[in-house]
């Protein structure tokens, strides 16, 4: 974004350099293209924030689903998970840790239900919480 930025500068230079006359309809043009060539420069600025925002994110989620993958599945090369998740295959358990409060539990992965709200039983807070429709 730098690169845009600099050239709007320079074309603002340009233009001051010429001495235009602003109030001539010809001035005018080039001050108001000028001025929404910086307002979409700082707005593209912005956008590319966001969108790395938004990449991070979804990396995040990425990752996240393909430890509960591995956490469900099986993982072929190891049951013991990077990120405090242990499967014992043979027992069917899956030992968890609270995103929040760092508390241990198991669960029992022929019983667990998907459409159920589980909660921390240390901090209470949701074991899995759910994203809103409108940040997806």
């Amino acid at each position: 974004m730098s690169n845009l930025s600099d050239r709007v500068s320079y074309l603002k230079g340009l233009a001051e350099g010429l001495k235009l006359d602003t109030d001539k309809n010809e001035g005018k043009l080039i001050e108001k293209i000028l001025e929404l060539l910086s307002d979409m420069t700082e707005e593209m600025a912005a956008m590319r924030g966001e969108h790395n925002d938004l990449s991070d994110y979804v990396e995040a989620i990425d990752n996240d689903l393909s430890d509960l993958e591995d956490a469900f599945f099986g993982d072929e090369e190891s049951d013991e998970e990077d990120d405090g998740e242990d499967v014992d295959e043979d027992d069917g358990i899956v030992e968890y840790t609270c995103p929040h409060c760092g508390e241990e539990m198991t669960f029992e992965v022929d019983s667990f239900d998907f459409d159920e709200d589980y909660l921390c039983p240390n901090c209470h807070q949701p074991l899995f919480p759910e994203t809103p429709e409108d940040e997806e």
